[in-house]
C-alpha cells in the first residue's frame, strides 16, 4: 500500500474579479487540505506509517493596490488603508461564507476591479492537526500514550507564535517584504478560538449569532431559556422570525412549523454545565441573539470576548448587576454606561489604560430607547429610573474591605455612579476588536450606603427586575439590527491604518 504524500495539495495562486468565484476557490483549497489531514490522521490512528511528517496549509487571500486614494465608501471597513500588498490566511469557509463573500465584494467594489484583484492560493501556514477534526470526531482519544507522543513529530501542532493579537492591538510590525495584514485574525487564531468557544460555552460555533448578550447572573439565563422555549412553541409572528433555540450540548429546539434537521439528533444535554454556558436564539440569516453567562470577574469577561470576537459579531451588550455608588439611586434602577474606569487589569498589556473607551452613539441611543419602550416611561420618569454615567470595574470583589477608603476616593474622583467586575472589560475588548459594545446595569446593592444584599431582599429584587432587564437588552439588539451594519460599525473603532476586513 502506498503511503499518502507528505504535503497536502498545493493550488497555485489565481486572480479573481468575481467575489463568488474567489470564495469557491477558498473552499476548494481548504477542503482539499483538510481532507488530506483527516485521511492521514485516520491512518495514523489505525497504526499505519503515514510518513515522516504530514502537512497541509490554509488558503490565503491577497490584494495589491498602487493607489493612494481612499475608497469612496460610507462603511468603516471594506477597503485597504493605502498602496501596498495585503494578505491573510482563511479558515472554515463553511462557517464564514457570508462574511468572506461580503469582504471580497466590498474590496472589489470600493477599489474597482481595474485597480484591484483578489488573489487566492495555498499559503505556507500549516493547519494544526487539532483544527482539522470534524465536530464530532474524537480520533485522538483512542491513541495510546506512545502513539500520542509520536503524533507531535508527525503532524503540525498549534503554534502560539502564529496566534498573537498584535494586529488587533496595533503592535504588529510586518517584516521587510512581508505583506500587510488584511484581517484582524489569522486562520490559526480563528481556529484556536473556535475550539475554545465549544469548550467554554458547550455549544458549537455554528450556533453563535451576530448579536450577543453577556450576563453575570444565572437568573438572566433562566429567563432567556424560558422565553426561548415560549417562542419555539408558537408560530412565527410579525418581526419575530427566530427559527430555533440552542442550549449547551447543542440541544436544538426547532420552532413550530420548522423542519427538524439531521444534525439535531447529535445534540444532548450535558451532565454538567460548562464554565460559561451559551444559549442561542437562531435566525436564518445568523442575526439572532446569543447569550452567555460569563460568571463573575474580568478574567472570564476577557476570555470569552477574546474568542467570540473572531466570529465578527455586529454588537455585544453587558446586562448585569452593579453596586450603586450614589445616594440618589434606588435598588432596581438602571445604569447606562457612557464611560469606564478600568481597574480590572486583565487588558493592561493589550490595551493601555491611557486609551479611552468612548460611548458609541448608535448603541447608547438604542439602549435608552429600549428602556423607554419596555418600561413605558418618558421624560423625568425615565431619568428617575435610569442614570447615564461612568461605570467602574474592579478585579477585587471585596473592594469595600480595603483600608483607608482609597477605592471610594478614586471612584468619587472619576464621577463613577456604579461599580461591577465585568463591564469595562467587555467594553474595552469591544473597542480592541472593533465590535460595537454597550452596557446596561441594574443596581442590586449600595454597599457604600449601608444597603447590602440580604437573601430575602435579593430574591425579591431578582423577581422584580430580571425579566424586564432582559427584555430591554433584547429590544436594544432588535433596534441595532434594524439600524443596519453600515451604520452600526463605527469609525470610532478603526485605527489610522486599519485592516480591510470588518
Amino acid at each position: 500500500m502506498s503511503r499518502p504524500s507528505l504535503s497536502g495539495p498545493f493550488i497555485a495562486p489565481m486572480q479573481f474579479e468575481d467575489p463568488q468565484a474567489a470564495y469557491e476557490q477558498v473552499v476548494a483549497i481548504y477542503d482539499a487540505n483538510i481532507a488530506h489531514l483527516r485521511d492521514a490522521m485516520k491512518r495514523f490512528v489505525a497504526g499505519e506509517n503515514v510518513g515522516e511528517h504530514v502537512r497541509a496549509c490554509y488558503p490565503f487571500v491577497r490584494v495589491h493596490t498602487d493607489t493612494v486614494a481612499r475608497a469612496d465608501s460610507t462603511l468603516a471597513f471594506g477597503f485597504v488603508a493605502g498602496p501596498g500588498t495585503y494578505e491573510t490566511t482563511l479558515t472554515r469557509p463553511d462557517l464564514f461564507a457570508r462574511y468572506y463573500q461580503q469582504q471580497f465584494h466590498l474590496l472589489l467594489k470600493n477599489h474597482g476591479k481595474h485597480r484591484l484583484k483578489l488573489e487566492v492560493g495555498t499559503s505556507s501556514q500549516p493547519i494544526p492537526i487539532h483544527f482539522s477534526f470534524a465536530e464530532h470526531e474524537h480520533l485522538e482519544g483512542s491513541l495510546t500514550a506512545e502513539r500520542r507522543l509520536l503524533m507531535r513529530d508527525v503532524f503540525d501542532l498549534p503554534d502560539l507564535a502564529a496566534m498573537d493579537d498584535g494586529i488587533a492591538n496595533g503592535t504588529h510590525e510586518p517584516r521587510a517584504g512581508e505583506a500587510l495584514p488584511l484581517s484582524l485574525f489569522t486562520a490559526p487564531r480563528v481556529d484556536y478560538s473556535l475550539q475554545r468557544l465549544r469548550h467554554y460555552t458547550g455549544t458549537s460555533c455554528e450556533h453563535f449569532q451576530k448579536f450577543v448578550l453577556f450576563t453575570n447572573y444565572q437568573f438572566y439565563i433562566d429567563e432567556f431559556v424560558k422565553l426561548g422555549h415560549q417562542l419555539m412553541a408558537s408560530p412565527v409572528a410579525g418581526d419575530d422570525d427566530y427559527i430555533a433555540f440552542v442550549e449547551p450540548g447543542n440541544l436544538v429546539t426547532r420552532r413550530v412549523g420548522q423542519a427538524v434537521q439531521a444534525s439535531d439528533a447529535l445534540g444532548a444535554a450535558p451532565p454538567r454545565l460548562p464554565q460559561m454556558p451559551g444559549y442561542h436564539l437562531i435566525r436564518a440569516d445568523g442575526t439572532g441573539i446569543s447569550m452567555v453567562n460569563i460568571g463573575v470577574g474580568p478574567a472570564n469577561a476577557k476570555t470569552i470576548t477574546d474568542h467570540i470576537a473572531v466570529l465578527r459579531p455586529h454588537a455585544w451588550l453587558m446586562l448585569g448587576h452593579c453596586a450603586g455608588l450614589r445616594t440618589t439611586q434606588e435598588l432596581g434602577d438602571y445604569v447606562l454606561a457612557h464611560g469606564y474606569v478600568r481597574e480590572d487589569h486583565v487588558l493592561d498589556e493589550d490595551l493601555p489604560l491611557w486609551v479611552p473607551i468612548p460611548p458609541l452613539a448608535e448603541v447608547q441611543v438604542a439602549i435608552e430607547a429600549a428602556v423607554a419602550e419596555v418600561t413605558q416611561l418618558t421624560g423625568h420618569d425615565l431619568k428617575r429610573v435610569m442614570r447615564t454615567g461612568t461605570v467602574a470595574s474592579t478585579d477585587n470583589r471585596n473592594w469595600e474591605l480595603l483600608p483607608q477608603r482609597t477605592p471610594e476616593r478614586r471612584f468619587s474622583q472619576s464621577r463613577a455612579i456604579a461599580l461591577d467586575m465585568e463591564s469595562a472589560t467587555i467594553a474595552a475588548n469591544g473597542f480592541r476588536f472593533r465590535v460595537p459594545y454597550g452596557t446596561l446595569l441594574c443596581v442590586s446593592d449600595k454597599p457604600m450606603h449601608g444597603e447590602i444584599k440580604l437573601p430575602g431582599m435579593a430574591n425579591q429584587f431578582y423577581r422584580d427586575r430580571v425579566d424586564q432587564h432582559l427584555r430591554i437588552g433584547m429590544r436594544a439588539l432588535d433596534l441595532l439590527r434594524a439600524l443596519g451594519v453600515d451604520k452600526l460599525h463605527s469609525r470610532k473603532l478603526r485605527s489610522f491604518t486599519e485592516v480591510a476586513f470588518q
